[in-house]
C-alpha cells in the first residue's frame, strides 16, 4: 500500500479514504492477510487514527474487511449465496433445515419479542437457542421463542433444559399446522453472547431477521436470527422469497 496524501474533497474525508484503501484491498492485498495496524496505516495516509477507524468500520460493514479475535483486521473473501427457503414455509427443525441446536431454557422474551407474541410482561417461554453452520463456520445464531401454551404437550416430556429439551420443544411445533410466517431484516451491533458465538467482537455489525410463525390465526413462535454482517448479504428473488449469501472462506482458500 503506498503514502498517497489525501486531497481536498467535498465529500467526508473519511470517505474518500474508504475508497482508497478499497482500491488498495483489490490491488495490493490478498484474501485473507492481515492489514498493517492503525497507526501505520494512518501514518501513510496522513489521516487522524479517528477518520481511519471511520473508513475501517465501513469497509466492515461493506464486508470487505473481517475484524477477527486474536488476529486483528484481514480482508474478507467474496461472498457466495446460502438460500435460506422461505418458500417451504416449514417451523424450524423440518428436514433440510440447516440450524443445529445448542441449547434451551425458560425465560421471558424481550419487551419487543413479548409484543409480537401477545404474552404478558414476565411471562416465561421456552428459548431455543440455535446456530447455523455452514462449510464449518458459524454465521447466524438464532434465539427461538416459544410460549407454553403453544406446546402444551411438553410439559409431559421429561427433557431437562439443553439441547435435547430444544429439539423436544421444536418436534412439539412441528405437530402444528403452519399457516405462514413474516420476516424483518435490520442492521444490528452484536450482544456479548452472539459475538461469542460468531467469532466477532462486541458492537460488530450483524444482520438480525425477525421471524413470526402464524397457525391457528395467532403468533405461536418468533424467531430472532443474528447474521455475521461481514460475511452475510440478503437478497431477494422474482418470487420475493430470501436467501442469504455468506462468505465461503474454503472455497476461496481452495
Amino acid at each position: 500500500m503506498g503514502t498517497t496524501q489525501l486531497e481536498s474533497v467535498p465529500e467526508p474525508k473519511y470517505w474518500h479514504l474508504k475508497t482508497v484503501l478499497s482500491e488498495a484491498l483489490d490491488s495490493d492485498f490478498a484474501v485473507g492477510e492481515i492489514l498493517p495496524n492503525e497507526r501505520d496505516l494512518a501514518a501513510r495516509f496522513g489521516v487522524a487514527r479517528a477518520t481511519l477507524r471511520q473508513a475501517l468500520e465501513q469497509l466492515e460493514l461493506e464486508g470487505r474487511l473481517q475484524r477477527r479475535r486474536g488476529v486483528g483486521t484481514t480482508v474478507a473473501p467474496p461472498r457466495t449465496a446460502v438460500p435460506v427457503a422461505t418458500a417451504r414455509h416449514d417451523w424450524p427443525g423440518a428436514p433440510g433445515d440447516d440450524w443445529q441446536t445448542a441449547d434451551a431454557t425458560a425465560a421471558a422474551p424481550p419487551a419487543a419479542v413479548a409484543r409480537l407474541l401477545g404474552t404478558q410482561d414476565g411471562e416465561q417461554t421456552h428459548v431455543v437457542r440455535r446456530i447455523r453452520v455452514t462449510h464449518g463456520q458459524a454465521v447466524a445464531a438464532e434465539l427461538l421463542y416459544v410460549p407454553v401454551g403453544s406446546v402444551p404437550e411438553l410439559s409431559a416430556i421429561d427433557a431437562p433444559p439443553g439441547p435435547a429439551r430444544g429439539r423436544a420443544v421444536l418436534r412439539e411445533l412441528r405437530r402444528l399446522e403452519l399457516e405462514g410466517q413474516d420476516r424483518a431484516v435490520e442492521l444490528g451491533s452484536a450482544r456479548a453472547d452472539d459475538a461469542k458465538e460468531l467469532d466477532r467482537l462486541p458492537g460488530a455489525p450483524v444482520l438480525v431477521v425477525t421471524t413470526r410463525y402464524f397457525a391457528d390465526g395467532r403468533t405461536l413462535a418468533v424467531s430472532v436470527a443474528t447474521y455475521r454482517a461481514d460475511t452475510c448479504r440478503l437478497t431477494f428473488g422474482d418470487s420475493g422469497d430470501l436467501e442469504i449469501s455468506h462468505t465461503d472462506e474454503q472455497r476461496q482458500a481452495s
